[in-house]
């Protein structure tokens, strides 16, 4: 059975390896189990129900993958994409977390409609690879700073609007603890080191928060396995199509936000790992590319009915292409484990606290902005739209303000340098929109 579903043979590998595969990549993705509740619920979500959701829609994007594209690549909540839902459009723009979920949800729609008709690729070509990659690297140092303010490092302060925390807390030493061991895993290639640098840094906060009785620190639940396995923000963002749209300007910035991370977050995954894979042709085209964009969709309109943020593919796979997955049995492995792990959510939503989650947001946030290599500096139009979309990010606390400046900044940049005739329609007419988006603000 699995010969004919996932041709192993030909692919050169089998079933044991391909199980092995799945279970590594599952183990560097599991970190997400336990951020992205604590991300959603800063927007007033119910952590329970975002571990639940987040555990689900992973499984299914993760087995819709490997059976629909035999790819070697697993699915779940996206890092970045969640906090732009939680800091950006329900903190930052004051949209309800069920208005961020029905923009989830459409973004999702739409993505399935470019995909099955073949608008994508005038998309992906219109926007210019330098402004992909400002914005990548953007969302890492974004990230990374939500994780040292939520734990405490990065403070705000009247003089000079942020500063550094009380490095005497328990709470702040812990995080700092958990990035730099974190850091040294990653460094040394550890296999699946975001996650066990998490495990450490819990371990270390249950010791000590019951050594010391410091309040906030990680602690054991009362029991290890749950029952409960209600979904209370299932269905919700049905609730928010009228809050949504009620400002068109908002709603196609916020809907676009989504659809762009997600966009080519997924075709940035897919290609990195399909050339390590062999499913890239001659002609430099990922083979079914299309099925697994599909699948990718397919598990962010799920993920949004079930009541998380955008789904997406998670670069993590490549661990499990690491130690031999080629095909989408190591994709269905990892989503038959996210479905086990819903049994263990007392023990993520206790142990898992904003200084356990801190040192998975920097680190990834590292590994996001080693995109910036890919930037040419040395021209002015494309180190000023990187330079604006990253800082943008930054200083005012949105992914998509950052975007939607970057975009901005390229056209004037190209206008100046009299190289407006080359600058895509596409980008023109979502300037245009960006414009009038900020005007709507004012």
């Amino acid at each position: 059975m699995f010969e004919k579903v996932f041709h192993l043979s030909e692919k050169k590998t089998n079933v044991k390896t391909e199980i092995i595969a799945g279970i590594t990549t599952f183990l560097a993705m599991a970190y997400i189990l336990g951020v992205n509740p604590a991300i959603l619920g800063d927007s007033g979500m119910d952590p329970h129900a975002v571990f639940m959701a987040t555990a689900v829609s992973a499984g299914i994007a993760s087995i819709i993958m490997g059976l629909l594209a035999n790819y070697p690549v697993a699915l779940a909540p996206g890092m970045g994409v969640n906090a732009l839902f939680s800091y950006t459009v329900v903190l930052g723009m004051g949209y309800s977390w069920q208005a961020a979920l029905a923009a989830v949800f459409v973004s999702g729609l739409v993505f399935l409609v470019i995909t099955v008709t073949g608008l994508r690729k005038m998309i992906i070509n219109a926007i210019p690879v330098q402004l992909k990659l400002a914005i990548g690297a953007g969302i890492g140092f974004f990230i990374a700073f939500v994780g040292l303010k939520n734990a405490g490092i990065i403070i705000s302060n009247e003089a000079t609007f942020v500063g550094l925390g009380d490095l005497s807390s328990p709470l702040v030493l812990l995080a700092i603890f958990g990035i730099l061991i974190t850091i040294a895993l990653v460094a040394k290639k550890v296999p699946a080191a975001v996650f066990i640098g998490m495990i450490i840094t819990a371990i270390l906060g249950i010791v000590g928060g019951a050594i010391t009785g410091t309040p906030g620190m990680p602690a054991l639940p009362e029991t290890f396995i749950t029952s409960d396995f209600s979904m209370n923000a299932a269905g919700a963002f049905a609730q928010g199509f009228g809050e949504l749209f009620s400002n068109p300007a908002n709603a196609f910035v916020v809907i676009f936000s989504f659809l762009f991370v997600d966009f080519f977050d997924t075709a940035g995954t897919l290609v990195a790992i399909g050339n390590r894979v062999g499913l890239v042709n001659e002609k430099g085209e990922l083979e079914n590319a299309e099925r697994a964009l599909l699948a990718d969709s397919i598990g962010t309109v799920a993920g949004a009915a079930l009541g998380t943020s955008t789904v997406t593919s998670f670069v993590e796979s490549t661990s499990g292409v690491e130690v031999g997955g080629r095909t989408g049995l190591t994709a269905c492995t990892t989503g038959i484990l996210f479905f086990l792990s819903i049994f263990i959510s007392p023990i993520v939503l206790s142990a898992v606290t904003n200084q356990v989650t801190a040192p998975a947001l920097v680190v990834v946030g590292i590994l996001m902005a080693q995109q910036l290599g890919g930037i040419d500096w040395d021209n002015i139009v494309y180190s000023t739209a990187g330079f604006v979309t990253i800082i943008a990010m930054i200083l005012t606390y949105s992914i998509s303000n950052g975007i939607a400046l970057g975009f901005i900044a390229y056209l004037i940049a190209m206008i100046a340098t009299k190289q407006a005739k080359k600058v895509s329609p596409i980008i023109w007419v979502l300037s245009a929109v960006f414009v009038v988006y900020f005007g709507w603000l004012i």
